[in-house]
């Protein structure tokens, strides 16, 4: 099936300029020319150097750190300059997609900021916008433009699944991830535990305070297995190395990790470094710069997954037709 386009557009932000580079050289199709200059003042000016009326224009751009605020702008500022520009057709590729924890008021008089992304994300231009495993399925809901969101949770299901592992527990880190957990679980034919994070209320008589302590509890058996938690992504490393030493406690014989998006803020790269993961396996919807990566780190790309869907909503062909023969039932 042929494109209503006369031509695909690839431009890239900051964000994740590797990952674009890689999908470009995948689909044979050379990234954009554009400028993109942060002045003194820090406001920040692009130019499309090249034409795109009427082109099918896919803009890539992960919301990654460091200055993460200038990496929305360039996102926000990229579109407006397509659509001014007369591109036939944006679609915004946002394989890291900031602010997914904000997706719903959980305390008083506080905003929901991702669906603030998502209202800029259309107004400034995108017709169509695709990602990788939001933290909360439910910010699909708050575009009213189509949205794609892909899962790389296939990729890592198949590295571990080539190790052929006979001895392998899958771990949840709380139980609010427990149902992907769980449908990981199935995908490696491994047994599920979950870490339980609860807070206990304490009166203290004496001087009439109240503390509420949080104990971790874990559901399930992983004396003498081979533990691997598995999460959407990991920022600090707070919660997973809590988790860590849970079944080094509960008798883990090894300790594996993995998730999708390596936010790694702070000191979460040293702590988990040190830390007796025995090897944690990531994608590279956010950059890790070579000097911050360590031999227990093994990066998996979704350039070729990313690619494939772009070539396929250039082509008008079923995205989902990709995962009906690469994904495990229980991933569905």
């Amino acid at each position: 099936m042929g494109s209503r386009f006369d031509e695909m557009r690839i431009f890239a932000g900051n964000g994740n300029l590797p990952l674009a580079r890689a999908i470009s050289e995948r689909l044979g199709v050379p990234l954009g020319d554009v400028t993109i200059v942060k002045f003194s003042n820090e406001n920040i000016f692009v130019r499309l150097n090249e034409s795109v009326r009427e082109k099918d224009v896919f803009v890539i751009q992960s919301l990654s750190m460091p200055d993460l605020s200038d990496r929305i702008m360039e996102l926000l500022i990229l579109l407006d300059a397509c659509k001014r520009a007369s591109a036939g057709r944006i679609t915004a590729v946002i394989p890291y997609y900031a602010y997914g924890r904000t997706d719903k008021k959980d305390q008083p008089r506080v905003p929901i900021t991702a669906r603030l992304l998502a209202d800029m994300i259309q107004v400034a231009g995108a017709h169509q916008v695709m990602t990788i495993d939001l933290h909360a399925g439910q910010i699909q809901g708050f575009f009213s433009i189509p949205m794609d969101e892909l899962t790389a949770m296939n990729l890592l299901v198949r590295y571990f699944a080539d190790k052929g592992w006979n001895d392998l527990i899958v771990v949840s880190p709380d139980v609010g991830f427990a149902k992907r957990a769980r449908n990981f679980a199935e995908a490696l034919n491994a047994p599920l535990a979950i870490a339980e994070k609860r807070r206990l209320q304490h009166f203290d008589r004496k001087d009439g305070s109240l503390t509420v302590p949080e104990i971790l509890n874990l559901i399930g058996d992983v004396r003498g297995k081979r533990c691997l938690i598995v999460d959407d992504e990991i920022a600090t490393g707070s919660s997973i190395l809590e988790v860590v030493q849970l079944l080094e406690k509960e008798g883990a014989s090894e300790i594996y990790a993995c998730c999708v998006h390596p936010v790694f803020a702070g000191n979460a790269i040293e702590r988990l470094r040190a830390s007796p993961i025995r090897e944690l396996v990531v994608t590279d919807t956010l950059p890790v710069a070579p000097e911050r990566r360590w031999p227990g780190l093994t990066i998996l790309s979704v350039s070729t997954l990313i690619a494939e869907v772009i070539q396929r909503i250039h082509s008008g062909v079923s995205v989902d037709t990709i995962f009906q023969h690469r994904r495990h039932p229980a991933l569905s």
